[in-house]
């Protein structure tokens, strides 16, 4: 009787298992197939980087893939991105699914063996390429995912909009670039996207882990430049002008009172930061004008508001008082809104990241200071943007590279995880298809 009871309860246990499921049974044979083309798409685009807006290798790599799966294709979306419609048999929603495919002036150090030896011009320059913060995995998951998710078209109760982006990390200088300027082309419409997934590669975080963040993620970034107008005078006698380099001393002293004073950092953190002062031409002149650039960032909308108008604030009435006048220009060159994680959207998820990466290795992690463009997205539709983790399991933190560097690496066996976590999110959403979200 006993052995009977145990067996029943194991066959309960079974079925409750299987009717939970969020994945399909067969996506992990599925994943394991096309796992070794998953590392050859990534190292070969390792090898070939291209900086931004200039993606047309990557770009016709993504198309021709896509076009060989059934799948829609637009190209030349935001100078080289390439959109991808697939049509589920059954009708629902419209999920996007977001991967970025430039790659960074830095010239690779890490020893592999499909190392980029790629040189190219960046601001009238000469620099080594290289996929120095992942881009290179995301589209190569993504690829993945639409090979996986085409493959079973006839099931997908739903259409998936597949984004390969250009010019992440930014667009050359005086044109545009990236999400943004996608969006502006009309990729949100036709059809108009429901929700949208994206994920990142962290070279600093375990392979195989999942992380996540729920609300803002990732900061607002805007760049600003104050310029302090004063009267030009002899250096030896500045009562007989008004010095724009003092009074810029003041003005940035009073900056700092911007986070600590009017901000509850107790709720999100949030950084004025003054990077560059360029004025004077000699010991002995007081200048006419200062310059001072640098940069504000925040994880909420309203604090982000909030700080733009502090900083012009700040800059214009401490000038007055010292008898100068100011100009201040906010996000001309950058202006990035918060990364936000539609709340109950990452919440409805998450049984979705548990399945694929293993529950004891999907972790709640704190917001970042730095900024990410998927962010134009989710200021339009609700987005959920998920870490994954890249450093090898033999390499302590410490000594992991940072992104951004020349010896940045990823370890590509985890590539699989990634696979599973957007269609695991994308097939759970359709599924369950919740009640209306707003960004």
């Amino acid at each position: 009787m006993r052995n009977l009871t145990a067996a029943l309860i194991l066959i309960a246990s079974a079925a409750s298992a299987q009717q939970s499921s969020v994945l399909p049974a067969n996506l992990g044979a599925k994943i394991a197939a096309i796992e070794p083309k998953l590392v050859a798409w990534r190292r070969d685009i390792h090898q070939h980087p291209e900086l931004g807006n200039r993606e047309t290798r990557t770009a016709k790599l993504v198309a021709d893939h896509l076009r060989s799966l059934g799948i829609e294709v637009t190209e030349k979306v935001g100078y080289t991105g390439v959109i991808g419609l697939l049509k589920g048999g059954k009708p629902g929603p419209v999920v996007l699914l977001r991967a970025d495919m430039d790659a960074l002036p830095v010239t690779e150090r890490a020893n592999v063996p499909f190392k980029s030896t790629v040189r190219s011009t960046y601001n009238g320059q000469d620099v080594g390429v290289m996929h120095a913060c992942g881009h290179d995995t995301h589209v190569a998951i993504l690829m993945g995912v639409a090979e996986i998710l085409a493959g079973m078209k006839a099931d997908i109760p739903g259409t998936v909009k597949f984004m390969f982006q250009p010019a992440e990390e930014g667009a050359p200088a005086g044109e545009e670039g990236g999400a943004a300027l996608m969006i502006k082309q009309g990729l949100l419409t036709n059809p108009p996207v429901d929700v949208g997934f994206a994920l990142h590669i962290d070279a600093t975080r375990e392979v195989n882990h999942i992380f996540y963040t729920p609300g803002g993620m990732a900061a607002s970034s805007d760049d600003y430049k104050i310029v302090v107008k004063g009267k030009s005078t002899h250096g030896a006698a500045p009562w007989n002008g008004v010095d724009p380099v003092v009074t810029s001393a003041h003005i940035i002293t009073a900056l700092q009172t911007v986070v600590s004073r009017n901000m509850d950092i107790t709720q999100n953190a949030s950084v004025v930061t003054v990077g560059m002062i360029r004025g004077g031409v000699r010991n002995n002149i007081v200048p006419e004008q200062v310059e001072l650039i640098g940069t504000i960032r925040s994880l909420h909308p309203d604090d982000r508001k909030l700080l733009h108008a502090r900083v012009t604030k700040i800059a214009t009435d401490v000038a007055s008082a010292m008898g100068a006048t100011v100009e201040v220009d906010i996000g001309k060159n950058t202006a990035y809104p918060v990364t936000f994680n539609n709340l109950a959207l990452t919440d409805a998820m998450l049984p979705a990241l548990r399945e694929a990466a293993g529950a004891d290795k999907v972790h709640l992690t704190k917001p970042e200071t730095g900024a990410e463009d998927f962010s134009f997205v989710a200021e339009k539709i609700p987005g959920f943007y998920i870490g994954l983790g890249g450093r090898p399991a033999n390499v302590a933190r410490e000594n992991a590279a940072d992104h951004h560097t020349p010896d940045f690496f990823v370890d590509d066996s985890g590539l699989d995880v990634g696979v599973r976590a957007l269609i695991g999110m994308t097939l759970h959403y359709m599924k369950t298809n919740p009640k209306k979200l707003t960004p």
